[in-house]
């Protein structure tokens, strides 16, 4: 009898300890947060903003990720707590058309829009590749599967009426794409991110780049079909050898949270994005912009107090 009493004390220790790394594991000031491979803005966005928040006493774990599709899948089923995601991926997802039909991903909300990303379609500058048209019957990255950058591309190439048949292609990260077009395996990658992107500079410093425009009435169909995007331009001498703006289109990626976050450390986050923007816009190539404002799913009601209280003070 008192053997078994031990047995059942030590079960009931045993499971006790596995609730409290459960609870700890998934609590507030502990969250996993999605960005995406290593080379992207995502990424480092996120490096800089886990160090701040660790100083508000919010502890988050970086993980690498596929992008966007794949964070808001992640984020839906809360594996991840923090996440960002371009906007046109997140209204698909969120309303459960074009590559999320008929499944709804929901479940989170909005903190903030961070910046532009530019749809950026990249070439050798000696690969003979003048226009997305010269693309036929090419070796090309659209992106890793499950990335914003590969709905983007899919778009981009449709509107250009170059389908899978016309053209190879593969799906890379952003490391691995540079690495192919370094070495002559592919002919080009397309790539969403702020514009300067650090692991596209440095390709272009090593072989020397082109970047292809999307302009025209493909451009005019592109913005016209999808809502969140947007016009943009890269401007001249933003890589090494660029000496004309590119024509493009763009979208802006959100920093969304799980809705079982407490709100008070939504607040925190929101707060400590504010009041630590110089620090961030330091450390990523890319001109933040924070805002609010055309985001295609609810604010979370902590970021939602923080705004209010910037508005009422």
């Amino acid at each position: 009898m008192k053997r078994r009493t031990k047995q059942v004390i030590a079960v009931v220790v045993v499971l006790a300890v596995l609730l409290a790394l459960a609870y700890f594991g998934q609590s507030d000031r502990s969250m996993r947060f999605g960005t995406a491979r290593i080379g992207g803005v995502y990424y480092t966005f996120g490096k800089e903003l886990k160090e701040i928040l660790s100083s508000e006493g919010v502890k988050l774990n970086i993980k690498e990720t596929a992008g966007s599709a794949a964070n808001l899948r992640l984020l839906s089923g809360n594996t991840i707590q923090l996440a960002i995601a371009q906007t046109d991926v997140l209204y698909d997802a969120w309303t459960g058309t074009a590559l999320f039909e008929g499944e709804k991903l929901q479940g989170y909300s909005a903190v903030a829009g961070l910046y532009t990303e530019a749809c950026q379609i990249v070439t050798a500058a000696d690969s003979g590749i003048q226009s997305i048209r010269d693309l036929q019957g090419k070796k090309i990255s659209i992106g890793e599967k499950e990335s914003g950058t590969e709905q983007n591309a899919k778009q981009i190439l449709l509107a250009y009426e170059l389908t899978e048949d016309m053209l190879e292609e593969v799906s890379m990260n952003y490391s691995e794409a540079a690495e192919a077009l370094e070495k002559g395996e592919i002919d080009a990658f397309f790539y969403t991110g702020g514009a300067q992107s650090a692991m596209v500079d440095e390709l272009a410093q090593k072989i020397g780049l082109r970047l292809l425009s999307v302009e025209g009435k493909e451009k005019e169909n592109l913005l016209s079909s999808y809502q969140y995007y947007f016009p943009c331009t890269i401007p001249a001498g933003t890589y090494l050898g660029q000496d004309t703006e590119v024509e493009t289109i763009g979208v802006r990626p959100v920093l969304l949270v799980s809705n079982k976050v407490k709100k008070d450390v939504v607040r925190k986050i929101t707060k400590a994005l504010y009041q630590h923007v110089q620090e961030l816009q330091a450390g990523i190539p890319t001109k933040l912009s924070l805002s609010e404002e055309e985001i295609p799913v609810p604010l979370h009601k902590g970021a939602e107090e923080y705004y209010n209280s910037v508005r009422s003070s």
